[in-house]
């Protein structure tokens, strides 16, 4: 999908409205996340924070969450923004969770820019290092031996 066609205002604006929902008693840094799925819809998150810092849940949790909830579907264009309304990278472990419903060409507003999720997490673990896996123990080759 190209850059041109999204909304990138409509979804800053999203993510600006689900960051004031956040609930950040802790570190006081709300996070609103907003994503485009490939049929038109509009999900969001927001980052819950907890006492035990461990199940502390980012804003794209949220979103990931409400995305599978809601029917599904692909990421098509995301952003996350902060209370001030300025675009943040999300964490790693969010990045892995946007590859698996976006993929590579997922395109992502970045503090850089508006990147594909290629660039904004390369060499990325997916299912075709599962599916590699399965063909190699199918085929009975372990991974690291010679053959």
């Amino acid at each position: 999908m190209m850059s041109e066609g999204i909304d990138w205002q409509r979804l800053h604006r999203a993510a600006r409205a689900a960051c004031e929902h956040g609930y950040a008693p802790y570190s006081h840094y709300r996070v609103g996340a907003a994503g485009l799925v490939d049929d038109g819809r509009l999900v969001v998150g927001c980052n819950v924070e907890n006492a035990a810092y461990g199940v502390t849940l980012c804003a794209e949790c949220g979103l990931i969450s409400s995305l599978v909830a809601g029917g599904g579907g692909r990421l098509v264009a995301f952003c996350c923004v902060d209370s001030s309304g300025t675009a943040i990278m999300a964490c790693g472990r969010c990045r892995q969770l946007l590859w698996e419903h976006g993929g590579a060409g997922l395109l992502v507003d970045t503090p850089l820019g508006v990147l594909p999720m290629s660039q904004v997490l390369p060499q990325a673990f997916d299912i075709t290092n599962l599916d590699a896996r399965r063909a190699a123990e199918e085929t009975g080759h372990r991974e690291g031996t010679p053959e």
